[in-house]
């Protein structure tokens, strides 16, 4: 959506009147590609400077990031149900959308019916992925 001048005025006037003005005019003369140095330069401290960069940066890397690439399957859908309908439906919207095949869904409505919703592991209760990864 494109806006042109008349209509940027209209809608924000104080915004028009700030983007035309001279005052508070910041330059920008270079880009930092690394946050953790341009952190360092702009916050003028002792500690960020001492730590420096690199060790920074291999510190982190140390970390145990267990959620950075997951991608929840099927089962991981199914622990959040309370019901077995709920997990039928679950299964049931998967495979419309073809992110499970029919063969598997057969496979865990199968699981469903004999063993039941437990089966597949205990509830994964609300913020259940902050918790894991260490945020709560």
């Amino acid at each position: 959506m494109a806006l042109d001048k008349k209509d940027l005025k209209k809608m924000f006037p104080n915004l028009y009147q700030e983007l035309n003005s001279s005052e508070n005019k910041v330059s920008i003369d270079a880009v930092r590609k690394d946050p953790q140095q341009a952190e360092a330069e702009v916050c003028g401290c002792d500690e960020c400077e001492d730590i420096g960069v690199e060790e920074q940066a291999s510190s982190s890397l140390e970390m145990p990031d267990k959620l950075r690439h997951f991608n929840p399957q099927a089962v991981d859908f199914i622990r959040r149900c309370d019901t077995e309908v709920q997990a039928e439906e679950i299964i049931s919207y998967l495979e419309k959308r073809g992110e499970i095949t029919k063969e598997y869904a057969k496979e865990l409505r199968c699981q469903l019916k004999r063993d039941g919703v437990r089966s597949f592991g205990s509830k994964k209760e609300e913020y259940h992925y902050f918790k894991e990864g260490g945020l709560c």
